[in-house]
């Protein structure tokens, strides 16, 4: 026996070349005089996802190639000539290819000469492109996939390659990827990966082997790792196609699993991702496809989303070229931009089939046009998606690659935000209900900056978009109010929406039955009336004609656009309600209102009232209003739930979310507070007010736990029902001490505590010393209680010399309660006084009197 294995690897040496020869005669049957060198990868893996393309087959003895194809049976490759058939052949020499692919599963033993290990390494991986009964005959050996693992730390680049590319093969067949997988192939393949230098061709074989392990669900967490996620974004900038396209198709495919969504963006992979999609750029096919696959599956998380439309591209749904047969051009007009500005006609007329507007659009950044940038892209993306859809070429490409997968109902594709903009414009156009449902709610996806919403402004999207505000489908005009919803956000774009008309539609919307329109519609509605009649804007008062108060004023008007490129006026004063705005005052639409106070949750409160504050400025508003039951109201808004509880114990389960909600309902009654003292202005309301029941129910909201600055117009509400009501309703608690207790004294503490500048510190200090110097019943109490002693304490040191005399006037008037003692020495009075007093400054005297009334 000892003398046998020395003759028997001797021979293995010696005779290598011949016997790989052998071997690949019977494998890759080719012309040696064919001058291919690579051969197309079509199969498809059962999740229809590709997992090679262009595989390069080099053979180093016979330089001959084999051309790969499907043989359909759940991703098996059987690597063919192209002239002969490779399966007669294989079967008339099973017994003898058999051997030798012992011979070479032998020579992988870690016992062996590295060289030779290599060389057998390679010869099996030519062997088993062959086709699955070569896979089929290497995989009866045991151990070959760990010795083959372990050539991936070889320092050979040649042994790296083919122990690659032989993992890349095997996993790609479904019955052996688990075996791969679970012989640790994606652990090593990431130490090899790491490498700070690798060929090309090792970059794509370990990384092919990736894209095809990464086919199975459960194997996708494995990859998806801190470490290898990192080297698979960097390989999407390599200089080697086939290493960009390997790398996207991994990634895509991990992207299927959402699971892996977070730790992919964390990763950085949207950004770069995205580069590859950037117009600018030219890429290849596959890159592009694979980069947009995995794109549209981190879009379906909202953050990752928004992400991705952060980097320049939005998401547009494929509608079908079919759709688009119903767009109709105006070929005979002359160009004007999309949002209805007519631009100046040349010496010659507009063409018939449209190529003057085309050819304008598509030079207008080169031309000598006095337009702002976002005009310009408005124009240019208008022109390409129009001549697009006019020659049919528009998602084109796209039908192609869903032949035989169904409809185009939830499909997508990316597109550069500019052409994106255009698209959608376009599609509300169209006069297929579900193309218009989905281009609306893709524009309502794609308000998320002030950029976007200004672009779909500039695009001419608001015109289309209050055309089908009445349009017979409900899923329409959802979609169109959730539209309009984001777009107003912006103030400049809300100024265009409204001077488009929307309040006509919007204010029947908002009439009819609630079966006919959903809750969810009619909030929305509310939210976009409350943004165009907000009473805070400075023009307040833009939808009534005639002087307000007896003003001989007239018209003091804003002039705003209007999508014919005309200019419309909004009036800054007026008393009686224009055309478009006499609907707000019919009683279905204030019962509406009044209906949102009584049930509503208190964000639509707030903008309910608000609205029902821009109505309140003539007598006849206000008697329609009264008539429509606003006390009912008013009464609901200012008793709910989180304001008759009085505060909130030490075992709730959820601090922060009942701060949102003290926060919300602040802000209801905040407003509800101004609706009410706009109100209480006219004769008419106040002699049908309970005046003694609101201000019972105002007192209670005052001593309550909603934020500070809500309370400012509770506090004028009150003193204005006192007026109505005689000057002491309680007097154990008349309203001005009220307020005085839980408004003004937590305002001028708040003011002490945040205010940078010393001035106003000064002043806020000096009126708290005049409120408590005056005696006020329960004043050092809620001074103490609101945590006014530390701030005081610290104005000892960085205030002004009256400052500091007015804190040493108030620590001495809470120090004659022994309760606040400790609180005063915890916040670092004694060494101040102290240093006062040794001083002999000005307040030297006050500063004793008080350490001496401290135990100290």
């Amino acid at each position: 026996m000892s003398s046998t294995i020395p003759i028997h690897f001797n021979f293995k040496a010696s005779s290598f070349l011949q016997q790989q020869q052998i071997l690949h005669s019977h494998v890759v049957v080719s012309s040696v005089n064919r001058s291919m060198k690579t051969a197309v990868r079509t199969t498809r893996n059962p999740h229809g996802r590709h997992f090679y393309r262009n595989y390069i087959v080099r053979n180093p003895v016979l330089c001959s190639v084999s051309t790969r194809a499907c043989s359909g049976d759940g991703g098996t490759e059987v690597f063919a000539n192209q002239e002969e058939d490779v399966d007669t052949l294989s079967s008339s020499s099973s017994r003898s290819n058999d051997g030798y692919v012992a011979l070479f599963a032998r020579m992988l033993g870690l016992d062996n000469d590295p060289r030779d290990r290599e060389q057998a390494v390679v010869s099996l991986w030519k062997y088993s492109l062959g086709g699955k009964q070569y896979v089929d005959n290497i995989m009866k050996f045991r151990g070959t996939i760990n010795l083959t693992l372990n050539l991936l730390k070889s320092e050979s680049d040649s042994a790296c390659e083919a122990a690659a590319g032989l993992l890349r093969v095997l996993s790609s067949f479904n019955v052996y990827r688990d075996s791969v997988a679970e012989s640790g192939a994606i652990e090593e393949i990431t130490g090899l990966l790491r490498r700070s230098s690798l060929s090309p061709d090792v970059k794509e074989q370990s990384v092919c082997a990736l894209w095809n392990l990464s086919v199975d669900e459960k194997l996708r967490v494995r990859i998806a790792n801190s470490v290898l996620l990192p080297i698979l974004v960097k390989f999407l900038e390599d200089d080697n196609v086939k290493v960009r396209e390997s790398a996207g198709g991994v990634l895509a495919n991990l992207a299927l699993s959402q699971s892996n969504h977070k730790i992919m963006v964390e990763a950085g992979v949207i950004p770069n991702l995205a580069k590859l999609l950037n117009a600018e750029l030219e890429e290849s096919k596959v890159v592009r496809k694979e980069a947009r696959s995995a794109l549209l599956e981190l879009a379906k998380d909202e953050y990752s989303r928004i992400l991705v439309m952060e980097e320049g591209l939005v998401l547009v749904p494929l509608v079908g070229s079919t759709a688009y047969k119903s767009f109709r051009p105006a070929l005979y007009s002359w160009p004007s931009l999309p949002d209805g500005t007519k631009i100046e006609q040349g010496s010659k007329g507009p063409s018939r089939f449209g190529a003057s507007e085309l050819l304008l659009g598509l030079n207008i950044q080169d031309r000598n046009v006095d337009l702002e940038e976002a005009k310009m892209n408005a124009v240019v993306g208008r022109t390409h998606q129009q001549f697009l859809a006019r020659i049919g070429a528009i998602e084109m490409e796209d039908d192609n690659k869903s032949n035989g997968e169904g409809t185009s109902s939830q499909r997508f594709t990316l597109l550069p935000w500019m052409d994106a903009v255009a698209r959608l414009v376009l599609i509300l156009e169209l006069e297929d209900e579900s193309a218009i449902t989905r281009a609306a709610q893709s524009i309502a996806d794609a308000s998320f900056n002030e950029r976007m919403r200004f672009s779909f402004m500039e695009a001419g999207a608001i015109k289309h978009l209050i055309q089908l505000i009445n349009h017979p489908s409900d899923a329409v005009r959802s979609a169109v109010i959730l539209a309009l919803y984001r777009l107003s956000i912006s103030d400049d774009v809300c100024l265009r929406i409204e001077a488009e008309g929307v309040l006509h539609p919007l204010i029947n919307l908002l009439k009819q039955s609630e079966s006919a329109t959903s809750q969810r519609s009619r909030e929305m509605i509310v939210n976009i009336l409350s943004r165009i009649l907000d009473p805070n804007k400075e023009m307040k008062s833009k939808f009534y004609d005639g002087p307000v108060n007896g003003s001989k004023k007239g018209w003091d008007a804003t002039r705003v656009p209007t999508s014919d490129g005309n200019e419309t006026i909004a009036p800054e004063s007026s008393s009686s309600l224009r055309t478009d705005g006499r609907g707000l005052v019919e009683p279905t639409v204030l019962s509406r209102l009044v209906g949102i106070l009584k049930k509503s949750h208190p964000d639509l409160q707030r903008k309910a009232a608000s609205i029902l504050e821009f109505i309140a400025v003539s007598e006849p508003c206000v008697e329609k209003i009264i008539s429509a039951d606003i006390e009912s109201g008013l009464e609901a808004v200012f008793q709910q739930k989180s304001l008759t509880e009085k505060g909130y114990s030490a075992n709730d389960e959820k601090p922060e979310l009942q701060s949102l909600e003290l926060e919300e309902a602040g802000q209801a009654v905040s407003a509800a507070s101004r609706l009410l003292a706009r109100l209480l202005d006219y004769d008419v309301f106040r002699r049908t007010i309970n005046p003694q029941y609101f201000t019972k129910l105002l007192r209670d909201i005052l001593v309550s736990s909603i934020p500070l600055h809500n309370k400012d117009w509770v506090a004028a509400c009150l003193v204005k029902l006192s007026s109505l009501s005689g000057p002491n309703l309680d007097l154990e608690n008349p309203v001005n001490i009220e307020v005085t207790l839980y408004e003004t004294i937590p305002r001028l503490i708040e003011q002490i505590k945040s205010s940078f500048s010393p001035e106003v510190q000064e002043a806020a200090v000096l009126e708290l010393n005049r409120i408590i110097s005056e005696g006020l019943v329960d004043s050092t109490r809620v001074v103490a209680a609101d945590g006014a002693i530390f701030p005081l304490v610290k104005l000892l040191e960085t205030g002004t010399e009256r400052a500091v005399e007015a804190s040493l006037t108030i620590l001495y008037s809470l120090s004659m309660d022994n309760e606040n003692h400790a609180a005063i020495i915890s916040a670092g009075a004694v060494p101040i006084l102290r240093r006062i007093v040794l001083s002999e400054r000005s307040n030297w005297m006050r500063a004793l009197r008080l350490l001496r009334a401290l135990p100290t």
